[in-house]
């Protein structure tokens, strides 16, 4: 029981160690690659569920799916958790009001990016 105190404890925390990934599984958690031999067995297991559709996303999906575990990477346990909570009460929402949320979230991104320094946004052809 002590050793689930030691997150950092590569020989219990890492059942697949990161040199057994496959060439699309790592390049599907990269952003994570650091932190990939620390995680927890379900962490794991979780993110290597996740990999199985990668091939088949988009360029642009692709994008989206990497950017958004760099940004998940950079989380504190606490952040995670409440993230986690939060989306468990979305899920539990109607869905009328789900797309609403999803429109208004839609509109904020829009918002965000139009009031950004031209040089904080990439063209098209550097994504």
């Amino acid at each position: 029981m002590l050793l689930g105190a030691l997150p950092h404890f590569p020989a219990y925390a890492s059942t697949k160690p990161w040199e057994t990934l496959t060439p699309v599984q790592k390049e599907a958690l990269a952003p994570i690659e650091q932190q990939w031999n620390t995680l927890p067995e379900t962490q794991q297991k979780r993110l290597l569920a996740t990999t199985k559709r990668y091939p088949h996303l988009s360029v642009e999906q692709k994008q989206l799916f990497l950017s958004r575990l760099t940004d998940w990477s950079k989380l504190t346990p606490e952040q995670r958790n409440r993230a986690r909570e939060k989306y468990k009460a979305f899920k539990k929402l109607p869905p009328d009001k789900r797309e609403e949320i999803k429109r208004l979230a839609r509109q904020k991104e829009i918002a965000r990016q139009i009031h950004q320094p031209a040089s904080a946004v990439a063209p098209a052809s550097e994504k």
